[in-house]
């Protein structure tokens, strides 16, 4: 079949990856425009797209695919007459018309890192480890003009651990969405079965996953130790979880833990023991956090031997 794919970062890239070693052409890879990145903000291409230029394939990477504008009409003329079979959608982080999906043979595809219906949206990886979710997966699904409302074709199911933050539970949902589309397309009589036995959402069960933003990984203390430990995790590798000290100095936390150390009588915020375990914090419902890997403005993350041994945190302190 001739495919074209779309995506963006190494979610992507995966799904790209398994596809390049299938008997499938790739016609075409869209990505998002090189962006500012690095200290230097130097101009930089994608995962998908440094990828796809290591296989010789052709790249486009238009603003959008309006159909109000001259530009966009030029994009979706461009990509209708690469005569596709079918368009795979990971990550790719534009908006697509109607107009667009409607052009491969038989539609566009979808690799999503969630359970659908629960978990539309920009951020599914990062609340399903803050809400809790004892697992999640991979959908991959018909795409409609609806955020993430298309038909349901194939699932993966893929536990969360006590220890997975986002950054683990990204890579293994990467790995699980290169899998299934692998599968889905592994004949087009493969991607007749899938399309043919689809399922319709539940709307009345759908979850919104909002996209996150920098303010709310600021550390609340009044929460309890449990879910301060899953929001850290949640926010690794970004935003990252951060309190503030004095001068406006952000410590961020990358790594914690539930903490064994009662709390009774403490205040919310006082750090109540720091030891080869690492700080621990009185929090919300008398439960104490046990920070493990903390890290200064201008220094490197520090270990728990670091951080005792740095002595910037002081017993009794309040955070």
């Amino acid at each position: 079949m001739k495919i074209i794919f779309a995506g963006t970062p190494e979610f992507a890239a995966a799904a790209l990856a398994a596809l390049l070693d299938t008997p499938h052409e790739i016609v075409a890879v869209y990505t998002q425009p090189d962006r500012k990145a690095g200290r230097g903000q130097k101009l930089t291409p994608s995962a998908v797209k440094q990828l796809a230029l290591a296989h010789n394939l052709p790249v486009y990477q238009p603003l959008h695919f309006k159909s109000t504008s001259e530009e966009g009409l030029a994009a979706q003329q461009e990509l209708a007459a690469l005569n596709a079979d079918v368009m795979v959608v990971a990550a790719y982080g534009l908006i697509l018309p109607q107009a667009v999906l409607d052009l491969p043979k038989f539609g566009c595809l979808n690799i999503h890192g969630s359970l659908l219906p629960r978990w539309r949206g920009a951020a599914p990886i990062q609340r399903a480890i803050a809400t809790g979710d004892q697992e999640t997966g991979i959908t991959i699904m018909k795409m409609a003009a609806g955020l993430d409302t298309g038909d349901m074709m194939y699932k993966t199911l893929c536990p969360i651990t006590a220890q997975d933050s986002s950054a683990t539970l990204h890579d293994k949902l990467a790995t699980q969405g290169a899998e299934a589309i692998a599968k889905v397309l592994e004949s087009e009589q493969s991607l007749q079965h899938y399309l043919e036995h689809r399922e319709v959402q539940d709307d009345a069960l759908a979850v919104y996953a909002h996209k996150l933003s920098k303010a709310e990984a600021q550390i609340d203390w009044s929460l309890s130790a449990k879910q301060l430990d899953l929001n850290i995790r949640a926010f690794n590798p970004w935003p990252v979880a951060f309190f503030t000290l004095a001068e406006q100095q952000n410590v961020r936390v990358w790594q914690a833990e539930v903490s064994t150390q009662a709390a009774p009588h403490a205040n919310i915020g006082q750090v109540i023991a720091i030891d080869q375990q690492g700080v621990h914090i009185a929090c919300g419902e008398h439960s104490a956090i046990c920070l493990t890997q903390l890290q200064w403005p201008g220094g490197k993350p520090l270990n728990t031997q670091q951080i005792l041994q740095s002595q910037k945190l002081q017993l009794g302190q309040i955070l």
